[in-house]
């Protein structure tokens, strides 16, 4: 064989063994690809049907704050220690409808793997129950009182933080409920469980504030929510503000009118609803979207849905004669605030009277540089005031049978509790027990279930005081009666 021939076979050589490598890397490069980012549509089940998208449908949270499905399932079969009580995740008091494989509010969808990840229906989806031995009724868009969301932070970074939690126990824990695939358990052991740990021990720093020991817990019904937005959003470092509130509901939303001086969330720190919508979605995200136009339909799609709901009626009957004669005790002692010009502004802490603790979570500054991280993500609304927080907004009052405990702290139990003065409204209550007290609208919260079930809620502690909003607590116990009865029918 010539040497011309030589080099041409070598050089053959070459090029075939560069075409192998090729190929044999573009095959990786696919697989890698099905294995971590294909994207699979939900179900019809869930995109199709309105109050189903809302209960599990996908706002794109499962890219970075997605918790792969196996981990997320063994979890409480690995640590039942470390959950608030028996049950699996049902401890936390998330809306569970029967039958279904994941509470509401928690997605499943595969991006590579299957995900789990959360929307704004585990916050928002409230239930009740007529007595002890019934059936919860879940109403979507409600306030969901059940919920202790600071047990379920710190149930995952605890969790993360157990020595425990390493492959082989996964591993171990996963192959009792489910028969992986080699290339899934490979997947899972060496790239899923490491990353998953990693990133759920980065958001102790973030969450410190939630061990912090001079902090009382939330307790169920609660969220401290603008200082998530400052440790997370912006990033600041833990401050000693500590302000939980109740969870708002979500229905018709249009009622709010930013140009007649209306303002969102409790104390009007936010210009209008989408604003609202789009910095809570991002919350859930953990991250910037990675899509934003995207993202930007999940949110109109759900200010579209949430405008056209309307609050649920009350579901036990109504003394008609007695609500009528509470309507006009309304109008003297209520109507002002609650149905009036004033309805949606922000009405002065100083008339109000109650706690401040929420109000000094934020500030200005903290509007601005959130608004700024937004921004930089390309994404336009109006967002959040850049000026000190002065107030509360008077309610609408829709809906207000669901919505206790009352003021925005929760920490009055029922409305009629909220027509006694200070002095004689309860200073403890458990809540977080669905049960409903029909006679005082609320819910129950004493006994021995109420107890076993719901967490503490003590006024004196910080964040939780009930004074103030000492409307109509003059009027005799027949006229607060009826004007609770006339609540009823809004």
């Amino acid at each position: 064989m010539s040497p011309t021939d030589c080099r041409a076979r070598r050089c053959r050589c070459w090029i075939t063994a560069i075409c192998m490598l090729l190929i044999v890397a573009a095959a990786a490069a696919v697989w890698g690809w099905y294995q971590f980012f294909h994207e699979e549509p939900q179900p019809a089940w869930i995109t199709e049907n309105p109050e189903m998208r809302f209960k599990y449908g996908s706002i794109g949270a499962e890219n970075d704050a997605g918790i792969p499905y196996w981990i997320f399932y063994v979890l409480p079969r690995m640590f039942p220690e470390k959950l608030p009580g028996p049950g699996g995740y049902a401890a936390f008091g998330v809306a569970w409808e029967q039958g279904m494989e994941l509470p509401v509010g928690f997605t499943k969808k595969t991006i590579g793997f299957p995900r789990v990840a959360n929307t704004c229906a585990v916050c928002h989806t409230g239930s009740y129950r007529v007595s002890e031995d019934s059936t919860p009724v879940f109403v979507p868009l409600a306030p969901n009182h059940t919920l202790d969301l600071a047990a379920f932070f710190r149930f995952l970074i605890d969790c993360a933080k157990d020595p425990r939690f390493n492959p082989d126990n996964l591993m171990r824990e996963i192959a009792l409920v489910t028969d992986l695939s080699l290339s899934q358990r490979l997947i899972y052991r060496f790239v899923l469980i490491p990353i998953t740990k990693k990133r759920l021990l980065e958001r102790e720093r973030q969450f410190a504030w939630l061990y912090h020991p001079g902090f009382p817990d939330w307790g169920r019904g609660r969220d401290d929510a603008m200082n998530l937005t400052k440790y997370f959003m912006i990033q600041w470092p833990m401050d000693d503000s500590f302000g939980p509130t109740d969870m708002p509901s979500l229905w018709n939303l249009g009622k709010y009118k930013p140009e007649q001086g209306m303002r969102m969330n409790f104390a009007g720190d936010s210009h209008d609803a989408y604003s609202v919508l789009i910095d809570s979605a991002l919350g859930l995200l953990g991250a910037a979207p990675k899509d934003n136009r995207e993202f930007l339909d999940h949110i109109d799609w759900m200010l579209e849905y949430f405008t056209a709901r309307r609050a649920p009626p009350y579901p036990f009957a109504i003394d008609r004669a007695l609500a009528d004669r509470g309507r006009g005790l309304f109008e003297a002692e209520c109507a002002r605030c609650h149905e009036s010009g004033r309805t949606g502004t922000v009405v002065p802490v100083e008339e109000i009277g109650t706690s401040r603790d929420r109000l000094d979570t934020w500030n200005e500054r903290a509007a601005r540089e959130a608004n700024a991280v937004v921004k930089e993500m390309g994404i336009r609304r109006k967002g959040l005031v850049e000026e000190p927080l002065r107030g509360y907004v008077a309610a609408f009052l829709d809906g207000i049978w669901i919505k206790a405990p009352y003021l925005h702290n929760g920490s009055v139990p029922t409305l009629r509790d909220l027509l006694e003065p200070v002095a004689a409204r309860p200073v403890t209550f458990r809540r977080g027990f669905n049960v409903y007290d029909a006679q005082k609208v609320g819910f129950v919260t004493a006994g021995t279930e109420a107890e076993r079930v719901g967490t503490l809620h003590d006024t004196r502690q910080r964040g939780g005081g009930n004074h103030g909003h000492e409307f109509g607590t003059g009027l005799s116990a027949a006229d607060k009666d009826a004007l609770v009865e006339y609540l009823k029918t809004l």
